[in-house]
């Protein structure tokens, strides 16, 4: 596998006729994956810092490209457990997803989600804190700077994505990680061509230079991600 250029090849999950069952088995091995190498971690720790430095009584937060809903239902735990008031929706463009977010948040009232194409997300919309989550490199560089400024529309204080490097080391350690942790043949496919669609930092770096009026960290994180935490410096309309 050429890791040089970003793959523009689709996952497996990405078709929309895929079976209900066999896509919530997909999304089980996901989130194993992201629990056992602390991807929900990071977007959380990204979040909380956020709201430690933006004192508020309460704080909405947006998750562009929610999936099943997990990344939601972790935060809103951390958050509770923490006395943080807060409501939450997430957005996704797949009705048979949002259908087991639904499911799973049930004992969750302050969660909602909505059927909608991100690049078509309206001000209705706007939040104090925009996540996405793995979601970013789903998109093909000419639509990437489009999906970005719908972030900035759309958040108050700060934005935070959680994305995968593009690495042949992390596509060896994929390979033998999911010969004993996964149990589907999606993941074990998606999860290959997701890395070879993530992204080099200096990729991520170029991206945030086209984006003013906002303070930019991007750090690596175990296991071979990028956080990138943007922090809205103009006075929100």
């Amino acid at each position: 596998m050429d890791l040089a250029f970003r793959n523009r090849a689709e996952e497996m999950m990405d078709d929309p006729n895929m079976e209900l069952e066999v896509l919530q088995k997909a999304y089980d091995d996901i989130n194993l994956c992201n629990r056992i190498l602390g991807g929900e971690s990071i977007t959380i720790k990204a979040v909380w810092k956020i709201i430690q430095n933006s004192k508020q009584e309460s704080y909405t937060i947006l998750d562009m490209g929610c999936g099943d809903g997990t990344m939601l239902l972790k935060l809103s735990d951390f958050l509770s457990k923490n006395g943080v008031f807060h409501k939450m929706r997430g957005i996704d463009q797949r009705a048979d997803v949002l259908a087991i977010a639904k499911r799973k948040s049930r004992n969750h009232p302050n969660i909602e989600f909505t059927k909608m194409d991100i690049l078509k997300a309206d001000d209705t919309l706007k939040s104090d804190i925009v996540i996405n989550t793995l979601t970013m490199h789903h998109f093909e560089e000419e639509r990437i700077e489009a999906f970005l400024s719908k972030f900035i529309q759309l958040a108050k204080l700060g934005i935070v994505i959680n994305d995968l490097e593009r690495s042949r080391i992390s596509y060896v350690l994929f390979k033998l990680f999911s010969a004993v942790f996964i149990k589907t043949d999606v993941a074990k496919n998606d999860g290959l061509v997701s890395i070879s669609k993530g992204f080099k930092k200096r990729e991520l770096q170029e991206l945030s230079e086209k984006i003013p009026n906002v303070t930019h960290q991007i750090r690596w994180k175990w296991a071979f991600r990028y956080v990138w935490v943007m922090k809205i410096n103009r006075q929100f309309n």
